[in-house]
């Protein structure tokens, strides 16, 4: 064999050497990025941890900040706001009555035709109505003009099956899910807007007031009943189909609870005892904070960088509005830190919200072998193309360890609501049911989320979850603030009499 061919061979030699040690040196690298990827993934479950001792502290804290709210007006970070609400829907309402629901970019007007105890909701229509945008930051004349025209045109379509008693004004249960200090069950002005609206000369007026105005220069005769929110409305809803119901929860896109207090136990609460004893409080829990939430770095920075910082920290953790950009937030900290996927960061995942939470329930809730899903999503929304399995099981982990932190805390803090009001414990001389009714798009899509929530709060209770029940009260904002403006009729009294 001469010299050439000898060389050849080295180099051969050489070059194979080389070649496996740039691919030991790969998945060197490969094992170590996996490592520290793992490592994150590891931490977050650790931060995210809510053992039932966690919960029951967190429980606790709620009931505290509960009685602080009630005693005293910014005696704790739940506001516990007096809604006025003394009359809850007892199934007995008849008559025809209407409702208006205004919580964001489109409204809906409603109307009900109640049949008492043996005809329940007899007939229900309902117009859903978008809001152009020039009129979410022009004159408080001009939106309520827009709402009151579409309201009378609403009620130009009653049937002859719609029947109004002879003699009877028209009126409205007004659902307005943006802040307001209520001062009686049919007023209340406005603190500010969100969701989009800056009608600067509607601040500090009366929102009723501008809705009644409104719909007298239409030429419509028509009276607001009752103005409440839409977990008020979900509360009287549920109530409605069930005597049991005592509470509300709302966990969609934001989230918030309302419940039946007794009257005498709001010291706040300065006017006189209503007849009913009791009073509907709306908690405004999703500002609750404790120093027993498991807050992580990636909660701090999204709250820093939020439009509201330091408030609204349950809501944070525990929202469909901001379940996704905690996940965001953690892939992006795994392709900063573990190259997670690959050199260098998809640009995409900078883009605060861009992962939204029924993309995060779309993954969880992945069940093909390859998770397919998991990896379109990351494609389309992202711009990350072929994932490996690896990449796409570590992402499931991750939807889980986010949603079910927040789903276990949701358990909690009905379980501060139960504390507060004595029923979350078994009476012997009492076999009471309590139902909370439930709503929102993430309580009623996102199943793996609702199924944690509803176990985490068996487990809690222990033997007293035989008398606790959660109830879906599908879309009840609506309907309930028809309820409403029937329970708080000014026609009450002339019949009671």
């Amino acid at each position: 064999m001469g010299k050439a061919t000898v060389c050849v061979a080295s180099v051969c030699a050489v070059a194979v050497c080389a070649g496996a040690a740039v691919v030991v040196r790969h998945r060197m690298r490969s094992s170590g990025r996996w490592a520290k990827a793992a490592a994150i993934v590891k931490e977050l479950e650790e931060k995210c941890g809510t053992p039932i001792g966690k919960l029951r502290q967190v429980a606790d804290a709620m009931a505290v900040e509960m009685h602080a709210g009630l005693a005293s007006e910014g005696g704790s970070k739940l506001k516990m706001i007096i809604s006025f609400v003394d009359n809850l829907p007892t199934g007995d309402e008849k008559g025809l009555f209407y409702a208006l629901d205004l919580g964001g970019t489109n409204f809906r007007v409603l109307r009900v035709q109640l049949g008492g105890k043996d005809n329940r909701v007899a007939k229900q229509e309902f117009e859903e109505v978008s809001i152009p945008p020039h009129l979410m930051v022009g004159t408080s004349d001009a939106l309520f003009d827009f709402i009151a025209a579409a309201l009378k045109k609403f009620v130009d379509t009653e049937g002859e099956d719609s029947h109004l008693s002879p003699g009877r004004q028209r009126e409205l249960g007004f659902t307005f899910s943006f802040p307001v200090k209520q001062s009686s069950i049919a007023a209340g002005t406005l603190i500010k807007w969100t969701k989009g609206f800056s009608i600067e000369d509607a601040v500090g007026q009366d929102v009723v007031g501008e809705l009644t105005k409104a719909m007298e220069r239409v030429g419509l005769d028509m009276r607001v009943a009752a103005l409440v929110n839409d977990t008020i409305g979900t509360l009287a809803g549920g109530r409605y189909d069930n005597p049991d119901v005592i509470a509300a929860v709302i966990l969609g896109t934001g989230t918030n609870a309302a419940y039946v207090e007794r009257a005498h136990a709001i010291p706040k609460w300065h006017g006189l005892l209503p007849k009913s004893g009791d009073m509907v409080i709306n908690m405004e829990w999703g500002n609750f904070r404790s120093s027993h939430l498991p807050l992580t770095e990636y909660d701090q920075a999204m709250d820093v960088e939020s439009l509201n910082p330091g408030e609204q920290i349950f809501e944070k953790l525990i929202s469909g509005m901001y379940l996704g950009e905690i996940l965001r937030r953690v892939l992006c900290r795994m392709a900063e830190e573990a190259d997670f996927f690959g050199d260098t960061i998809p640009p995409k995942l900078k883009i605060p919200f861009i992962l939204r939470t029924p993309d995060m329930s779309a993954m969880h809730h992945d069940t093909s072998s390859d998770l397919r899903v998991v990896g379109s999503k990351l494609k389309d929304i992202l711009e990350i193309p072929n994932t490996s399995l690896k990449t796409r099981k570590l992402i499931v982990e991750l939807c889980d360890i986010i949603s079910i932190r927040g789903a276990r805390l949701s358990a909690a803090g009905i379980l501060g609501i139960l504390k507060k009001l004595g029923r979350d414990t078994v009476r012997e001389e009492e076999k009471q049911r309590s139902v909370i009714a439930l709503d929102g798009g993430l309580y009623e899509h996102y199943t793996k989320f609702r199924e944690a929530m509803e176990s985490t709060l068996k487990e809690l209770l222990g033997e007293a979850s035989d008398t606790i029940v959660i109830e879906h009260s599908n879309d009840g904002s609506g309907v309930g603030a028809a309820l409403l403006a029937a329970s708080h009729s000014q026609y009450l009294e002339v019949e009671d009499s």
